[in-house]
């Protein structure tokens, strides 16, 4: 992962280490345990929302589901931050590799991904969440950078 901008909290910073392991891990519990109970996603797959940690954790599921022995490595870059004693807004580019039991990398993607995070105590959960990538002139997604 490369490293958020130095005015990063490490709860946040170990936030984002937890959505890089468990997604590779695909450790559906732990991933949406990053997540606020009282969530809105916006995803760039099927749907337009997902309002709640189940729909949520229902997605996971099936996306981790569809890995079969495939995983997903996850990379930040360009991590910026602005926080507040109980929000922060978090913005950065992130990139999935999908790789296979050998280690290559199969295809990968980048988007751009927005965090809202509200603190819980000593920790931070995503409590909004937007991915997008920009649009060509013929209406074709970029996936790549």
């Amino acid at each position: 992962m490369t490293r958020p901008d130095t005015d990063t909290p490490a709860a946040i910073q170990q936030l984002l280490q937890g959505y890089v392991e468990s997604v590779l891990a695909k450790d559906v519990e732990a991933f949406v345990a990053l997540y606020d109970a009282d969530l809105r996603v916006f995803d760039m797959w099927n749907r337009w929302s997902h309002d709640g940690q189940q729909p949520w954790r229902e997605m996971v599921q099936g996306w981790f589901g569809s890995l079969h022995d495939e995983r997903v490595a996850v990379a930040f870059s360009e991590v910026r931050t602005r926080v507040s004693q109980d929000l922060a807004v978090l913005h950065a580019f992130v990139s999935f590799a999908a790789i296979d039991t050998g280690g290559t990398t199969l295809r990968s993607m980048t988007n751009r991904i927005t965090m809202a995070l509200a603190r819980r105590g000593d920790d931070w959960k995503i409590v909004h969440q937007h991915t997008s990538a920009p649009i060509d002139g013929e209406t074709k997604a970029i996936f790549q950078r």
